[in-house]
Order: C-alpha cells, then structure tokens, then sequence
C-alpha cells in the first residue's frame, strides 16, 4: 500500500463517485447501515489503519495473492471435467453442471458472508473461512460421486469470499484518485486464479489426476488463507442489529443506487456471457467432434486469460481518468465482438485465440469499472459489493447451467448463442432502466 494515509471513506467515496459518474451520489460512510460501527482496536484505529512494518508493506499483494488462490477454486472443476466424467463412468457434457454448482456456491456465500465486513471481525471470519474451504475441498478429492462431489465443491466455493469481504477494505485505504487502480490489483489476481485453475490445474490433472489437484488446493488456501487474516488489521466492531442485517438491506440498497443497480445488472450480462464461454471450452476443446486435445492440452489455452491480468492495471487506470460509464461502454463492445469469433473459433484456432483475448480484456475492464462504481456509491460498501458480485456470479452461474445442455444439444454454436443473449439482455436491460 502507499505512504500516504488512507482517504476518509466518506469523503473519497463521494469524490470518487461525483468523478467517475458525474451525478454526485457517493454519500458513503463507510460503515454499513445498520450493521455496525468499527471502534478503535488496541493495535490499530479503525478498519482504515493497516497493520505495521513489513505486514503493512505485503497487505495489498498478499491479498491479491489470496484472492487468486479462491478464485482458481471457483474453477477448478472446469478444466477437470473429461477426467472426472472418466472416473465417474459418465460424460463430459453429463458433468458440465458442476461448474454452475461452484459458481451458484459462490454466489451463496456472498450473499451470507461478504456483507458481514461491515458488522464483524474480518480477521476471525476469514481464518474461518480458509478453515470450512480447505475441509471441502479435501471433501472433494474424496468424493465417490458426482453428488458428494457436487455437495463439496458447493461448500468450498461458499467459503472462499474471501476477497469480495477484503475488496471494500482496500478500497477504503486507497487514496480516492488512485482507489480504481488499487480495486484493479485485487482484480488482476483473481484473473489469475482463474487462468492458474485451467492452466495449471489442467496439467496436474492430466499427470495426476484430479483428486490430487483439490487436495493442492486444499494446501493453498489453508496457508494464504491464514496469513492474510493474520496480517488484516486489529478491528473492535461491536454488532448493531441482526447478524445478517447487512443481507436483509441489500434490495433497499439497490433500490436507492440506480448507479448500483446498472454496476449489478450490466456485470451479470457480461459475466454470464463470459462463464458461458469459458466454462464450456474444455469441451469443445477436448471433444473428439473439436479439436481432440488432451486435459493438459486444452488446459494451456488458459494461458489467453492473462489478457485480463494485463489489463487490469490500465483498466484501472482508464476508469480514474475517464470514468465508469465509458470504460463499460468500451467493455461490452469488445465482448459483442467477442462472440462471432468464438463461433468461428469452432473451426478455426486462430479465431478462438483472438476472442479469448478479447472477451478477458472485456470482462475485467467491465468489472473494475463496475466494482469500482459499486463500492463508492452507497454507504454500506460491504453490503453493495455483495449485492453486485452476487449479481454477477448468479448471472455466470445460470448461464454455465445453460451452456451444457446447449453445448449437448446444438453443439458451440448453442453456447456462443447463450454467451451472446446474455450480453443483449444486460446491456438493453440497463438501457430501458435508465430511460425510464
């Protein structure tokens, strides 16, 4: 993190969100509405004071660090799904469902945990955390069946919100003129989760099988998982309201925040588009009637998301300087090209190459400048970054439950038609919203 100290929540929330959307509705706090208060600790003042000395200087990248060991969990079964459709006698395409199972997790546990990083003690929610998701995903890799395995990953992709509870606390610290470019590093790590999920975990399931990759998962995210709650700062929150009163304010706080409810709904189709796509590749990939490669094979095309990684920096520094709004516009436009390439991608590699380029170029420039957008708009943070990474990764997961049976029935074309509706409604949903 930098030097200089920490821009106030509530007055760089309201900077920030006058810049980069021009309507002046940041008024946050910082708090959380009727969640809770933060009062002094004994180590450190307040969630904004990082924790000292060297801890203070690995806060940011550790948490990148941790961020991009949860999400490759997200995505760990993707990669994996020809040689868990082998073990489990079934078919890939039959097994396709359990990547919509991780993301609807997901989803689950941000719904329940990420707005209690207004109300609790971040430290002790994220130890236990780590804890619950390294059980599962040992739970995983002892599975008998695709139930028990599907039970499992639900579980440890619930526990890993991790960084959607930390997001909001890095937001807070960052200085108000470079708080998108700081967003944009935690970000750049979860992007690279996902590409570490497909890459690498698609070369240690083919030498070692599957099982095997959960369990190294399990090692990951029990060690970052520990330290980053060990270097969180020292926070006295004492509770006002329910335990999940943060949960039941989230229609309330959407409701309020046009600007948040554009941030939810425009993710949601631009997420969706992409887990569409991205989910369903090892398919394609592997699939005898496409390009026939093997688990390790298919799983080096990941490497083409780390496009997002590379972008996220710029992305971030193109949405303090020109705003949400244009960096979005921008976003779903190269998305919209996107699609026809991956349809021609079907037959042609070079094709597929370029749209994986661009549609992670799409989906993180889109994301940080929404995210950004929704954590400087409302006073509860905590509570509207739930309520917008819920948005997306319910709008992901329903589109990957789509893909499959699309992807069985129609071949790539139904999946590049189901990633293409998806990015149609988000954008003229929002459109018909904001004329109204």
């Amino acid at each position: 993190m930098p030097s200089s100290p920490p821009a106030s929540p509530s007055a760089s929330a309201s900077a920030s969100a006058s810049a980069r959307t021009g309507t002046g509705t940041g008024t946050g706090t910082g708090t959380g509405t009727g969640t809770g208060t933060v009062r002094p600790s004994t180590r450190h003042a307040g969630s904004g004071d990082g924790p000292p000395g060297a801890a203070a200087r690995l806060f940011l990248p550790l948490i990148a660090l941790c961020t991009a060991v949860t999400a490759a969990n997200i995505y760990l079964a993707a990669p994996l799904l020809p040689l868990i459709a082998r073990d489990m006698g079934s078919t890939p395409s039959a097994v396709a469902w359990l990547a919509s199972v991780a993301q609807l997790g997901y989803a689950s546990g941000l719904l329940f945990f990420a707005p209690l990083g207004d109300s609790v003690n971040r430290r002790r929610l994220v130890a236990v955390l780590a804890l619950v998701a390294t059980a599962a995903l040992l739970a995983a890799a002892a599975s008998a069946g695709t139930g028990a395995l599907a039970v499992a990953v639900l579980v440890a992709s619930a526990a890993t919100v991790v960084p959607q509870l930390l997001v909001p606390l890095v937001a807070a610290r960052a200085p108000s003129d470079r708080r998108a470019r700081h967003v944009a590093a935690v970000i750049a790590g979860l992007f690279t989760g996902v590409v570490a999920a497909r890459v690498l975990g698609g070369l240690a399931g083919q030498a070692f099988g599957w099982r095997a990759v959960f369990v190294g998962a399990a090692v990951l995210t029990a060690v970052l998982g520990l330290a980053t709650a060990y270097i969180l700062p020292v926070e006295r929150r004492q509770r006002q309201g329910p335990l999940f009163a943060g949960l039941l304010a989230i229609p309330g706080v959407v409701r309020r925040s046009p600007d948040l409810w554009r941030a939810c709904v425009r993710q949601a189709g631009m997420y969706g588009a992409w887990s569409a796509l991205w989910t369903s590749l090892a398919l394609l990939l592997a699939d005898a009637d496409g390009y026939g490669m093997t688990t390790a094979a298919a799983g080096l095309f990941g490497l083409f998301g780390l496009a997002a990684t590379v972008v996220a920096p710029v992305a971030g520094g193109l949405v303090d300087r020109f705003g949400a709004a244009r960096v979005v516009r921008s976003a779903y436009l190269l998305a919209a090209v996107s699609v026809p390439l991956f349809w021609w991608g079907g037959r042609a590699m070079a094709a597929l190459c370029a749209a994986a380029v661009l549609v992670h170029a799409a989906l993180v420039a889109s994301h940080i400048a929404n995210q950004t957008l929704a954590l400087t708009t409302t006073p509860a943070p905590a509570t509207a970054n739930t309520a917008y990474v819920v948005s997306g990764f319910a709008g992901g997961a329903l589109a990957s439950a789509l893909a499959g049976p699309a992807y069985a029935h129609w071949g790539w074309g139904g999946v590049c038609a189901v990633a293409g509706a998806w990015l149609l409604l988000g954008w003229t949903a929002t459109a018909v919203r904001r004329a109204g």
